[in-house]
């Protein structure tokens, strides 16, 4: 348990001072963009601690994650609609989701745009989203305008609150690092059972 720790603080450290160099935004904005198509961690990983390192920045960084994020989007998108019979089919089979896509294709027809929004702002695996979105042949400039305000939206509830409460919310994080970390992860599995099990 303490080598975990020590780990984890490790990581948390890096993350913190990856927020002072120049690289650190080119980083999260890789991560925001694959997260959407094809990576399962969200950027969420890097959006707070580095909000959280400086917190007049968190708009900033929150308007970097949405923009790759829809890009990303994009991708996925493309993937489903251009590339589903190989590449998009193998990412479902990968994520054990190819028994929900014919549901999730279904409800298009019902809900529309209120699913890219709603399962945009939930821990659901965003990819599902964005190549099911191609898949089921939906208008891809309502899929962009969606995607910017399910994405736009999670990410800048997250800038508002850590830009003003980051010290206070830093404070308490780094006093229960693991109970925090090991909370997120349970949040990112979280959402691959409610795909699996509900949708």
């Amino acid at each position: 348990m303490v080598v975990h720790r020590a780990m984890l603080r490790r990581i948390y450290d890096w993350c913190i001072d990856a927020a002072h160099k120049p690289y650190a935004l080119w980083i999260m904005a890789s991560v925001a963009f694959a997260e959407s198509s094809f990576f399962p961690v969200p950027p969420d990983v890097m959006l707070i601690p580095m909000s959280l390192a400086r917190p007049q920045r968190a708009w900033l960084y929150a308007s970097v994650c949405t923009a790759a994020s829809v890009l990303g989007g994009m991708l996925g998108y493309a993937i489903g609609a251009l590339l589903y019979d190989s590449l998009g089919h193998w990412l479902i089979e990968f994520y054990h989701l190819s028994d929900k896509v014919e549901a999730f294709r279904a409800s298009y027809a019902e809900w529309g745009a209120l699913i890219i929004i709603g399962k945009g702002l939930t821990p659901i695996p965003y990819k599902l989203v964005t190549i099911t979105s191609g898949f089921a042949g939906f208008n891809i400039w309502l899929f962009v305008v969606c995607s910017i305000i399910a994405r736009g939206g999670r990410f800048f509830v997250a800038a508002v609150l850590l830009n003003r409460y980051g010290d206070w919310i830093r404070v308490r994080i780094e006093k229960h690092l693991t109970f925090w970390v090991l909370l997120g992860a349970a949040v990112l599995v979280l959402g691959f059972v409610i795909v699996y099990w509900l949708l």
